[in-house]
């Protein structure tokens, strides 16, 4: 016998099995339950959602440093057995090649890699002091100070970076690391710290910037003990082995350093003079003289600065020649560069027309009648009047809208008596300077006619 009871969500059958045998009645009852809907069932209770975690391992630096020791002893091991010539470059290769087949975690432990490759093993957190454990005697500061013996393992070092370009910035952090802390390493392992570094920048190894290598130094306390000099000399020298100056330079520039080389020097020691008696005495005399012509232009631009604002605010002309003589004494400039650096400014100052001629004209020799006795101060002979004349001519001679004031600007020279009657004519018969030189010749032929006659006359 069946029974169906019934309620909103489940529908149930009750079954009612009876059987019989002699003088014994078995009942047995059986209670389905299905559910009325179309779902299937679940089971009760409400499902609690859980977030996924990374569980990490632990950092175990001293574990990697241990196994990067122990493929270098394995492989100067495999050198000795087979009685292979041992150059540290073909250990470097057998290395580099174990690397490749290891299993090592270099996203993790990247800087450790580096400490121990600098350093031949593992060194204490946070310093440059050796820690236990074991240690290789092919790191760049066990070698000895030659570029020949630490080259291999810039070369080494650029083919890892090529296989694992993210080690860059572990390189990075090692090597700034280790500038910062030079006062902690002896005194000939900063020249290997030096020449590692010059061979670095000299192989072009994969990306190091070199703000990694020069800003880092200029720590106070590294500058006013000399340490940062000392080192920068050693790199200079040792990059300059194969590198010109303009590379150098190049790398002074990208380090931002390039305008700052008195920053390497203790605060006491910063002058032109220090400067070059230090590099003079290194023999890098090429980079003193790079850098006398920079101090030079730095001093040409703040004397053009000056006069410009003084000329520009029409000071009183005895005003701007002691200003002129103050730059000249101070920037030791020489004579003909204060004679041309005059008639610069003196014609930058003028607010030329666009096409009008005559305007151009008036422009310019009001602008030397007005400045002449400030020109005439510094023009005390006929080789810096020579020197003035040269520069008038170039500059009509470049500038198209000045080419036909040529003439014009010699006569009102000699008219305030700037120029001198035989500095013209020399000019005239033996000038040197090619450019324009037949055209102007030409224009002026009027003038030194005229000049010649007089001459004559007197």
């Amino acid at each position: 016998m069946v029974v169906r009871l019934c309620d909103k969500l489940y529908g149930s059958y009750l079954i009612v099995h009876a059987t019989s045998s002699v003088g014994d009645i078995h009942i047995s009852l059986f209670l389905l339950t299905f559910p009325l809907s179309k779902e299937k069932p679940t089971l009760g209770g409400q499902r609690i959602k859980t977030r996924k975690r990374n569980i990490a391992a632990p950092l175990d630096p001293s574990a990697f440093a241990d196994a990067v020791v122990q493929i270098y002893l394995d492989n100067d091991v495999v050198i000795f057995q087979h009685q292979l010539h041992q150059t540290s470059l073909h250990l470097q290769e057998l290395i580099a090649k174990s690397f490749e087949s290891s299993d090592l975690n270099f996203n993790r432990y990247g800087d450790t890699f580096f400490e121990v490759l600098f350093t031949g093993g593992r060194t204490q957190p946070g310093t440059t002091k050796p820690d236990e454990g074991e240690r290789h005697p092919y790191s760049v500061l066990d070698c000895e100070a030659k570029r020949e013996l630490i080259l291999p393992s810039v070369i080494y070092i650029q083919k890892i970076l090529r296989r694992r370009p993210f080690l860059i910035k572990n390189l990075e952090n090692v090597m700034r690391r280790f500038l910062q802390s030079l006062e902690f390493f002896e005194e000939n392992e900063r020249v290997k710290l030096a020449i590692f570094t010059a061979l670095a920048f000299s192989q072009k190894l994969s990306g190091l910037p070199p703000e990694t290598v020069f800003q880092p130094l200029l720590k106070d306390n590294l500058v006013g003990k000399g340490l940062v000099l000392t080192f920068i000399t050693d790199f200079f020298k040792e990059y300059l082995i194969d590198n010109s100056l303009d590379d150098l330079i190049s790398i002074l520039k990208r380090g931002k350093m390039e305008d700052n080389l008195l920053d390497f020097f203790p605060s006491g020691k910063r002058s032109a003079e220090a400067f070059s008696e230090h590099f003079t005495k290194a023999g890098l005399v090429p980079l003193v003289e790079y850098n006398d012509k920079k101090i030079f232009e730095v001093k040409v631009k703040e004397m053009k600065s000056a006069l410009t604002t003084q000329i520009s605010e029409e000071t009183d002309i005895s005003e701007v020649i002691e200003t002129v003589k103050q730059h000249v004494k101070d920037a030791k400039l020489p004579e003909i560069e204060v004679v041309r650096i005059l008639w610069d400014v003196l014609m930058d100052a003028v607010q030329w027309s666009g096409k009008n001629q005559q305007q151009n004209t008036n422009l310019a020799l009001r602008q030397v009648k007005t400045w002449a006795k400030l020109l005439n101060t510094f023009c005390t002979s006929g080789k810096l009047e020579l020197e003035l004349l040269y520069k008038v001519q170039v500059q009509c001679y470049e500038d198209t809208k000045l080419m036909k004031l040529f003439p014009e600007v010699v006569r009102s020279l000699y008219d305030q008596d700037v120029l001198a009657e035989d500095t013209i004519l020399h000019w005239f018969a033996k000038g040197t300077n090619p450019k324009g030189r037949q055209s102007f010749v030409k224009a002026l032929e009027p003038f030194v006619k005229w000049l010649e006659e007089a001459e004559e006359e007197e």
